[in-house]
């Protein structure tokens, strides 16, 4: 078998077989996760140690990882950690062992290089090939030779290893794109054929095997076939977390009937618009949520058809209930008219709502492939790993990253029905799991909790999610002893994707200094409040410096499915999200939203989102940095900061709704902190007291109906306060709110 042919092993970044080959001496990311082990709960903000060829790490372009002989010589070389490239026999025996480790990483760089640019120039073709070697000879003359010299040592081990994984990722997911190959068909092919009874998912102490799963998605298939339904027909599914929610779209999918993904937390006017929004002809509903679909009936159209699941045994012969026409069905492959491929449509998944109605994503079975797949690749996902997830898997995050880690390597997945923050580390003892999914409001909750045995009795060694704030990232990492953080930055609908794929503490990801063409995003300079590009006087976009904020895009090329905009449903708000003649004329981008800044090595580190910065003070204040701060000073509790208008005052200011159901918030302790912890410009000179809260699925609270209530008195009942000329917060009354309205008290 040639290697190109052999299954790619995500453990160790080379094929099936190839690796095992090396399993002497490539211990894969293990040997990490012990070196930050036993330094006592794995600082992510220092770097790691390397052996006398100081960042020996170019090796992990070969294998993926930090081999297990290279630890070794890390732990015999260094004395106090490897760190120290000095001989302790004698300084000539140091010069040679330093100049045969110069001389090997040369010969290591360089045979990478030719492999990548071979690599590229297969994948890519001979044009793009040399675009990026003109792009890299420009870089070095710019930069006066030496700096980039030193970048190049600096990041080249970095961003070889990434460019190796992510473009072996493309050629695999090409052969699928070759094969026609939908996501049930890798999950068929690949996951059934090969380990049909490894257990695929875990929900409340029941197993469920890959076997069980594909028929299971086979009854559903041909119960939708007996139905009348066909190619293209898209039907919502409105489910707590269990496996079935899973087994369904998965059948579905096998028909060609695009599942649109409802949070099953809205009601009403917000679950009718999502119906709506994706034009489900039919609805497929948990009975625990029966009442909130009685509540809409009246509101959707007569011909939708609606059926029942049932998590319990549901009455016989009752045709509102899925279950019944499951347990009739046959479990053998169904044989649909028409077969779905590789590019047509798979999920609809709603953005979360935070600003407006949900909006409805296009997730085709590539865009599935593509964005677990090649985050997989990226951190260094294992096969082995046992994944948990207590994230809502209506959404991106858990319903296509960390449950596409089982559809198509077939790893095992802990499902839990809903988040706990005192049970989250609890289940992870509990089902060995050693990869966990969080989001960074989870990771606050969690921080409250009192600390127990199971803190750090687990034998987890990476979490991987998006939004832990650095205010807590130490703090979180040191108390759980976790090892590794991968944290992602993305959006369900966009092609700005990236990830820490080396556990650089609070960074999100980063983006090649040395060639940055060969993944097309940019950080450009934006007004802040609008979100409208700054322009130079050819009408093109600008790029961001280093340590300067702005908005990050990502290039859209049709042709590429990893740099395609699909969009949403609906074309208008498609549209909205598209920025043109971005660098060259008639070039598109996608706009992202988000404030960025990178440093000077490429790390990408989050500010804000663009709207939500505020200016006081003559000052640009990021609310995600001081949420941050009035989180952790008020004991974790949810909060969101946003600008309120003042009279007779430039900008806005800043104002923070903290939850506060049982009335326990010390204003005055929380005054003080935040006196010592920012700036003035930047403390919130209102605070409003939430004893009723409105949350997203991804526990976030709706800011935009917060900041349309501003710090009104006559219409908000919660408890508001205002900083007074003292700097105290008091409470506000109607006669302190016309002060404030009139001009009379000036802020």
């Amino acid at each position: 078998m040639k290697t190109a042919d052999k299954e790619w092993d995500v453990e160790k970044g080379l094929p099936r077989g190839v690796a095992a080959g090396l399993s002497d001496s490539g211990g894969g990311d293990d040997d990490d996760d012990d070196h930050h082990r036993g330094g006592g709960g794995g600082n992510p903000n220092a770097r790691k140690v390397d052996n006398c060829c100081d960042n020996a790490a170019v090796t992990e372009v070969v294998d993926g990882v930090h081999g297990k002989q290279q630890q070794q010589q890390r732990i015999g070389g260094g004395g106090g950690g490897g760190g120290d490239s000095k001989s302790t026999t004698g300084g000539g025996g140091g010069r040679a062992r330093g100049a045969v480790c110069a001389a090997v990483k040369v010969i290591v760089v360089a045979a990478a290089f030719t492999v990548t640019c071979a690599f590229v120039w297969y994948t890519m073709g001979l044009p793009f090939l040399l675009q990026v070697v003109v792009v890299a000879t420009i870089a070095f003359v710019a930069s006066g030779g030496y700096k980039f010299v030193y970048l190049v040592y600096r990041t080249a081990p970095r961003d070889l290893r990434a460019l190796f994984r992510y473009y072996y990722f493309l050629y695999t997911a090409k052969r699928l794109g070759k094969n026609n190959w939908t996501v049930a068909d890798v999950f068929k092919h690949k996951v059934v054929k090969n380990t049909p009874h490894k257990v695929l998912f875990v929900f409340e102490d029941k197993e469920w095997t890959a076997l069980q799963v594909e028929e299971y998605s086979n009854k559903v298939a041909n119960v939708m076939l007996e139905r009348g339904f066909k190619k293209g027909d898209v039907v919502g599914l409105l489910m707590e977390n269990r496996p079935e929610f899973v087994g369904i779209w998965l059948g579905m999918s096998k028909v060609g009937i695009v599942s649109a993904l409802i949070n099953y937390n809205q009601r009403m006017v917000s679950l009718v618009h999502s119906i709506k929004v994706a034009n489900c002809t039919s609805l497929i509903y948990g009975a625990e949520l029966s009442s909130n679909i009685d509540d809409i009936k009246g509101d959707l159209d007569n011909d939708i058809k609606l059926f029942k699941f049932s998590s319990t045994t549901p009455p016989i012969n009752d045709g509102t209930y899925l279950n019944n026409f499951l347990d009739k069905a046959s479990p053998s492959a169904p044989n649909p008219p028409e077969k779905p491929g590789y590019n047509d449509k798979l999920l609809y998944i709603y953005t979360s709502g935070t600003t407006g109605y949900p909006k409805a994503a296009i997730i085709t079975n590539v865009r599935y492939i593509f964005i677990a797949g090649a985050y997989a690749y990226q951190v260094g996902l294992k096969y082995s790993d046992r994944f948990y997830t207590p994230m809502p898997l209506y959404h991106t995050a858990a319903g296509i990253m960390c449950i596409g880690q089982s559809l198509l390597y077939g790893c095992t997945t802990v499902i839990r029905k809903k988040f706990s923050a005192s049970g989250y580390f609890q289940d992870i003892s509990k089902y060995n799991c050693t990869a966990a999914q969080y989001i960074g409001e989870m990771c606050r909750y969690i921080l409250a909790t009192p600390p127990k045995a199971d803190d750090t009795n687990h034998k987890l060694r990476i979490i991987f999610g998006n939004g832990l704030k650095p205010q807590i990232w130490k703090e979180f990492v040191s108390r759980f002893n976790v090892p590794r953080v991968a944290e992602f930055y993305g959006s369900t609908e966009g092609n700005a994707n990236i990830a820490n794929t080396d556990n650089t503490f609070g960074a999100i990801g980063f983006v090649s200094r040395l060639i940055p063409s060969i993944y097309p995003i940019s950080i450009i300079r934006v007004n802040p409040e609008t979100c409208e590009p700054i322009r130079n006087a050819d009408g093109l976009c600008t790029r961001c410096n280093p340590g300067e904020p702005g908005v990050i895009v990502g290039k859209i090329i049709s042709t590429n499915p990893s740099r395609q905009f699909l969009g949403y449903v609906n074309n208008e708000e498609s549209e909205k999200k598209i920025v043109r003649d971005v660098f060259d004329k008639g070039d598109a981008a996608f706009l992202s939203g988000d404030l960025l800044v990178a440093d000077e090595w490429g790390y990408l580190y989050f500010k804000d989102r663009t709207g939500d910065t505020f200016r006081w003070k003559g000052e640009n204040v990021s609310t995600a940095e001081v949420e941050g701060v009035v989180s952790n000073i008020s004991g974790y509790r949810d909060c969101v900061v946003y600008g309120v208008e003042v009279p007779n005052s430039e900008g806005r200011a800043g104002m923070a709704a903290i939850v506060d159901k049982d009335n326990t918030l010390d204003v005055s302790t929380l005054s003080d902190g935040l006196q010592k912890a920012l700036p003035s410009y930047a403390r919130p000179l209102f605070i409003r007291k939430l004893n009723e809260v409105e949350m997203t699925g991804t526990y976030k609270l709706k800011k935009l109906d917060l900041q349309k209530d501003g710090y009104d008195i006559g219409r908000i009942k919660d408890q508001v306060y205002y900083c007074n000329s003292k700097g105290i917060y008091q409470e506000l009354t109607i006669e302190a709110y016309t002060d404030i309205v009139s001009g009379k008290i000036r802020l």
